[in-house]
């Protein structure tokens, strides 16, 4: 019997696939499209959700991070999610836009032990929006890889070194093909 949470997980993995089949803005290539089956994803787990505080950094830092195309984007460094997952604490940091001054999401690229193996490379990404208080919900099971996982046309950021997760994220898009 599948839960309310694997059934919105679920729901909102249909609602992706249909727009990586069907939109003209899907990444992938329009040449693939008739064939394309839907994502390759780990079941639902909400063990994989987590709750944190961000705790704000007090000056956020400007910071580069590299591009799968070798150029480099501005981020601010804005704050740090430090909680546990399957048994060992981990921190994530979150970075916002530093080149879109009205950006409300926080971004949170991450490389874990599945990348590579069972997941893209390069790594995936968690957005959140960000909230007035600082408590928040990661839910890991909607991490997804960045556009440059389908096509090589897109640039996307690489994680940084700081985000990577001495654990297995089983959980969100695996490996594409």
């Amino acid at each position: 019997m599948k839960t309310q949470f694997g059934q919105e997980v679920l729901s909102l993995r249909v609602e992706k696939d249909s727009f990586f089949r069907n939109d003209m803005d899907s990444p992938i290539p329009s040449s693939d499209r008739s064939s394309f089956k839907g994502l390759n994803y780990f079941p639902p787990d909400e063990g994989y959700r987590v709750a944190s505080k961000l705790e704000r950094f007090g000056s956020p830092k400007h910071i580069t991070m590299a591009t799968s195309t070798g150029t480099r984007q501005t981020y601010l460094r804005y704050g740090a999610f430090t909680f546990e997952i399957k048994g060992q604490s981990v921190k994530l940091i979150a970075y916002k836009s530093a080149e879109d001054p009205y950006a409300r999401g926080l971004f949170l690229p991450f490389s874990d032990e599945t990348s590579g193996n069972e997941t893209y490379a390069a790594g995936r990404y968690l957005d959140l929006e960000e909230q007035g208080g600082d408590d928040y919900e990661l839910d890991f099971n909607t991490a997804y890889n960045p556009y440059c996982a389908y096509i090589e046309d897109y640039t996307c950021p690489i994680p940084p070194v700081e985000n990577r997760l001495p654990v297995k994220i089983l959980a969100g898009e695996k490996n594409y093909k």
